[in-house]
């Protein structure tokens, strides 16, 4: 059987939403099966959206199976599995024969870094980000800054004249990097995550130890606490490179990866690397 008409772009179009789904593909069928080898489906968290693997109890089962690895949390879920399944046995038919399909997960993954500013560096940091299973999310006033990004399927671009009312809609577990003009447009989206009391994975803020100090100081100043005011990072990136802006970026990333692993790790949902 041939891929369904639409299915390709119907998978495109998924990709690029940044919405999570699984691509199930009957490998295999040997007896009275419903449906030929080759056969497609797509499903997300919702259920069916297009495509069929045969209908009736196995694509029954197969939905169930691609939603139960889409509800499992990112690091224990499996990217692809195969399966191989007796229609008697494990799917409850009074019909002989078997199927093996396999399932591959798509933007299944709970990273999401959100970026203030959209400057030279900022280009570059989601840039790298792009070419990763990571959502990201760029932040800027100035449109045409944010016009020179590339677009990705999981990239966000937000234009906003006040970045800092924006802190109250990001979720509890995004990496903030801020990459802002400067020191006097940074300093108020920390102000505002401190005020709320709000707590990331991830608090950084591009910039030398010189500019830290006048930040923690004019933080203070408005009164945040010492304690909250320490909790960012700055400068950010590891100690490698040039100040070229892509090599910053490499730098930057690598510690958001780094960071990243050790969250998962912390929160119990962190895969193995190729260090363990």
């Amino acid at each position: 059987m041939g891929t369904p008409h639409g299915f390709v772009e119907r998978l495109a179009e998924l990709s690029q939403s940044g919405v999570p789904f699984v691509c199930v593909t009957m490998v295999d069928a040997v007896g009275s099966t419903p449906q030929d080898a080759g056969s497609k489906m797509l499903v997300t968290n919702e259920g069916l959206v297009t495509g069929t693997v045969g209908g009736g109890k196995v694509e029954l089962k197969s939905i169930k199976h691609a939603q139960e690895m889409l509800a499992r949390p990112v690091g224990h879920a499996p990217l692809t599995e195969f399966v191989e399944w007796n229609l008697k046995r494990d799917v409850g038919m009074t019909c002989g024969g078997s199927v093996k399909l396999f399932f591959e997960t798509y933007n299944h993954s709970n990273w999401r870094v959100v970026v203030f500013g959209a400057g030279h560096v900022a280009n570059e940091v989601v840039g790298c980000l792009g070419r990763l299973e990571c959502h990201v999310t760029c932040i800027d006033p100035r449109p045409e800054w944010l016009d020179r990004i590339a677009a990705t399927g999981r990239l966000r671009k937000i234009c906003h004249d006040d970045p800092r009312t924006l802190v109250a809609e990001l979720s509890d577990d995004s990496f903030i990097v801020c990459m802002t003009m400067g020191h006097a447009t940074d300093r108020p989206i920390l102000e505002e995550i401190f005020r709320q009391g709000r707590k990331f994975p991830f608090l950084g803020v591009i910039g030398s130890r010189a500019k830290r100090a006048v930040l923690l100081k004019e933080l203070t100043a408005a009164g945040i606490s010492q304690e909250q005011a320490e909790g960012f990072h700055c400068p950010i990136g590891l100690d490698l490179g040039t100040n070229q802006p892509g090599e910053i970026a490499i730098s930057v990333v690598a510690q958001l990866i780094q960071e990243r692993d050790r969250w998962r790790q912390r929160v119990g949902n962190g895969p193995r690397t190729k260090h363990d």
